[in-house]
């Protein structure tokens, strides 16, 4: 995939696309130009969906045959120098409370110099050199 293309997901885009919540476009139109989301984050949607009552290892094996995880969704890991932008972000992202897997999603919109794309709207504070798309006003 062209590293300059596309834009990288956060759990709650990825979220809200499975279950078909508004903003669910945003985030096919996404898909369809080519979308990552990050390891850690891939983790917090099999998660979620374990608390509704997914087994997480079937869950991984549907978004697979349904084509959405290693087709239209690329899993990508988190590196070193992703690790210490993460531990950077967290003073510049507190008072908006975003999480690890949330500076996660962002560092590596700053490494792959992507935009990132989220339904939380707490993000539309956040000011720390990526672009930051809401899904839903």
């Amino acid at each position: 995939m062209d590293d300059a293309a596309g834009s990288v997901l956060d759990a709650s885009a990825v979220l809200a696309y499975l279950q078909g919540e508004p903003g669910s476009e945003t985030v096919q139109a996404a898909l369809a130009v080519g979308a990552v989301v990050t390891i850690a984050n891939y983790a917090e949607v099999l998660s979620r969906l374990g608390d509704a009552g997914e087994e997480p290892a079937t869950a991984h094996r549907r978004l697979q045959d349904q084509g959405l995880i290693g087709g239209l969704l690329e899993v990508v890991p988190l590196t070193e120098d992703d690790a210490l932008a993460i531990a950077q972000l967290r003073s510049a992202t507190r008072a908006q409370g975003l999480s690890l897997g949330d500076r996660a999603c962002l560092a590596v919109g700053l490494r792959l110099g992507r935009p990132v794309i989220t339904a939380d709207r707490s993000w539309a504070a956040v000011s720390v050199g990526v672009i930051v798309r809401l899904i839903r006003p």
